[in-house]
């Protein structure tokens, strides 16, 4: 049996908001529900540790895999990944369960999507919790064209507007791909450094997927069971709607300029991890100027993938906020 099979509950299918969303579910079906979105290159297994913990702890879980992700649909068309589709599905998925609200937990681009949950679709939702990824308020400019300013044309989000050469890249050998991007956050820290092609940018993952050997400076953060959950989850789905997800920057960005662009009146709360070089403990920091009701705290000594690298410490954070704020 795969570590899918042995680690996470029986899959489930939903036919929701003009897709199929697979979808994982622990734990009594009594309560506010937690909804746990999970971002880029992952899938629902990356809250394995939190689905047993929550489930254990009589909490009502529910982890889909997100469009183009896994077991779920992946539409055809770019625009069929913005942010209206992506929430539209966590509302469709809620319908499906005879929910009328839930708390949605993120992390990497499930952070954007259950940030953006409140701001549109505020009656769905009971709370917000973000894992690494912090709320922020619209840019005063394009995304991707302050991206490329700041980080250069080589930078992953800038890198990825181009069509089809990123999922070619990043599918040719996916095992690979995944044991680059899953390692500690020593290994993924160096990304951050100017790339050597002359560009000048930083996390330039094209460049050092490919001049990376596979193997050295590897510090892998996954038994090769887990990551092979990943690697073969990739191979048979593609990157194509993974990285549509980025191709829709400007448009929802375009989007927010009719929405909100402060939460209040719902609880919030916010953690951090010490050593995320991509989404920086600094960039919460600005948060309660734009929340009204938020906890921020830090996990120390995690990178970028929190709930993977320091479970107990994601678990511990998360249920105490539960508890005192959805008490069961």
């Amino acid at each position: 049996m795969s570590a899918l099979e042995t680690m996470m509950p029986p899959v489930k299918r939903a036919a929701v908001n003009g897709v199929e969303i697979a979808y994982y579910e622990a734990g009594p079906r009594t309560g506010v529900p937690i909804v746990l979105c999970h971002g880029f290159p992952e899938l629902a297994f990356s809250w394995r540790h939190q689905i047993k913990a929550l489930a254990d702890a009589g909490r009502w879980v529910i982890a889909p895999d997100q469009r183009g992700y896994g077991l779920s649909s992946k539409p055809a068309n770019v625009a069929d990944y913005d942010i209206d589709h992506l929430t539209g599905d966590m509302v469709a998925l809620l319908d499906h369960l005879g929910v009328e609200k839930a708390i949605f937990v993120g992390h990497d681009w499930g952070g954007i999507v259950v940030w953006q949950m409140p701001l549109l679709h505020p009656t769905r939702v009971a709370g917000v919790i973000g894992l690494n990824t912090p709320f922020l308020p619209r840019a005063p400019a394009d995304p991707i064209v302050i991206m490329r300013n700041r980080f250069g044309p080589d930078m992953y989000i800038v890198w990825f507007q181009n069509p089809e050469e990123p999922e070619a890249v990043l599918g040719e050998d996916t095992a690979k791909t995944m044991r680059f991007f899953m390692r500690k956050p020593a290994a993924l820290a160096a990304a951050a450094a100017p790339a050597t092609n002359g560009s000048g940018s930083t996390f330039a993952f094209r460049d050092l997927l490919r001049q990376w050997d596979g193997r050295t400076g590897g510090d892998q953060l996954l038994t090769p069971e887990e990551l092979a959950v990943f690697a073969d989850a990739f191979r048979d789905g593609g990157f194509f709607g993974p990285v549509s997800w980025y191709r829709n920057f400007t448009r929802n960005w375009q989007r927010a300029e009719t929405l909100p662009q402060r939460i209040d009146g719902i609880p919030c709360l916010m953690i951090t991890a010490e050593l995320d070089a991509v989404l920086t403990p600094e960039m919460a920091e600005p948060m309660p100027h734009f929340i009204g009701d938020l906890e921020t705290h830090m996990v120390k000594g995690s990178g970028h993938w929190t709930q993977q690298e320091k479970p107990k410490d994601v678990d511990r954070l998360m249920l105490d906020w539960l508890d005192r704020r959805f008490p069961k």
